[in-house]
């Protein structure tokens, strides 16, 4: 069985691919590890044929894109250990043996080079991306999914094939790199970070696009964290809300005295924090999570139904009173009875929704 697998992901690297490969080969023949190079290209330039003279497995990706270029490697990949890194020359592959040496004492499943730890040559990384772009949304990454790396986005890394096997990757684009972090958390592997050489492009142009590129992480990260994308703010949201609308119905004092218009704000605070706490319930069993035994169908209609009519029964109460000749009900008091139908409303028809996700979500698994 081969050792190691170097797979190469390439875009019109014509000036670099032969760097890259030399040094492989070096690394190779230093340390006595049978290896092989796998050029995963979608190139329209000299690139691929410079590979193969150099004694790469070049193999051509049916679509464009970062992270589909390494899927499409890996299916070629043959090594125990599978070593990541661009076709540029920006990372130093005779830097390899650090990434390699976790993995081999048995220390590390996924090891992660640190531009940030290392060192970065001057004009390698635009200014943007060192000090903002990288740094912000590493920073996101630990925060969502606690993986306590530093630099979440450098692509020189190296990871056991049985690691690698375990992991649901589908990202086609630059957030291939998140994910894969985000996949190895999730499994609860070991993940080891070492530091590495970042260098400036000695020729071709870069793929990045910064501010593309960055969304496409960030949107990737939050479509996999309904917790922070949902259930925080939702929450942060319907206690805000049920403050002002307490404070407003009860006259109480918090630093100033509110009254119906901040009792109206309160209304649509915390109607819209409870739609985005069952955003987030909705986005926890579409991650195939559950929920806490006491969320039934059964309970949710109830509460729901429950919460309507009593939201339902105080509005009849007023528009008797004023029937009767009592005269217009406080505004105050019309809210509460509105806020507890449309509560009651979404508690109930949200808990047949989620019981049907959960419901489908079975039958697909099953």
């Amino acid at each position: 069985m081969v050792e190691v697998s170097v797979v190469i992901p390439t875009r019109n690297e014509a000036d670099t691919i032969g760097i890259c490969i030399s040094k492989v080969r070096e690394v190779f023949k230093q340390h006595g590890i049978d290896g092989e190079i796998i050029v995963a290209d979608n190139s329209d330039d000299e690139t691929p044929r410079i590979a193969r003279l150099l004694g790469a497995r070049v193999v051509t990706p049916d679509r464009m894109g970062y992270g589909y270029a390494y899927l499409y490697g890996f299916r070629h990949a043959r090594g125990k250990y599978i070593v990541l890194g661009d076709g540029d020359d920006t990372y130093d592959f005779l830097e390899m043996p650090r990434l390699l040496e976790p993995l081999m004492k048995g220390e590390a499943d996924l090891v992660i080079g640190s531009r940030f730890k290392g060192r970065i040559e001057k004009g390698a990384m635009p200014w943007l991306h060192r000090w903002v772009g990288n740094p912000v949304l590493t920073w996101l990454l630990n925060l969502f999914f606690n993986a306590g790396v530093s630099d979440a986005h450098c692509g020189f890394r190296a990871i056991k094939r049985e690691a690698l096997e375990k992991m649901r990757l589908n990202a086609h684009g630059m957030e291939f790199a998140s994910e894969m972090i985000i996949e190895a958390v999730r499994l609860g592997l070991r993940i080891v970070e070492v530091p590495v050489s970042y260098r400036a492009r000695r020729g071709g142009r870069s793929k990045l696009s910064s501010f593309s590129d960055g969304w496409r992480h960030l949107k990737f990260m939050l479509l996999h964290t309904p917790t922070w994308l949902f259930i925080y703010p939702g929450s942060l949201l319907l206690v805000a809300g049920v403050i002002l609308i307490a404070s407003a119905f009860l006259n109480i004092y918090i630093g100033y005295m509110p009254g119906v218009h901040s009792m109206i704000a309160g209304s649509l605070l915390a109607l819209m924090g409870y739609q985005a706490l069952l955003f987030g319930l909705f986005a926890r069993i579409l991650e195939g999570k559950s929920l806490p035994r006491f969320l039934t169908l059964e309970r949710g209609v109830t509460i729901g139904a429950l919460t309507f009519i009593a939201g339902l029964a105080w509005m009849v109460r007023l528009a008797l009173k004023w029937a009767g000749g009592g005269g217009l009900p406080p505004v105050g008091y019309s809210i509460v009875g509105l806020i507890l139908i449309v509560l009651g409303l979404q508690t109930f028809f949200s808990s047949f929704m989620l019981s049907m996700i959960a419901e489908r979500r079975q039958s697909v698994q099953g």
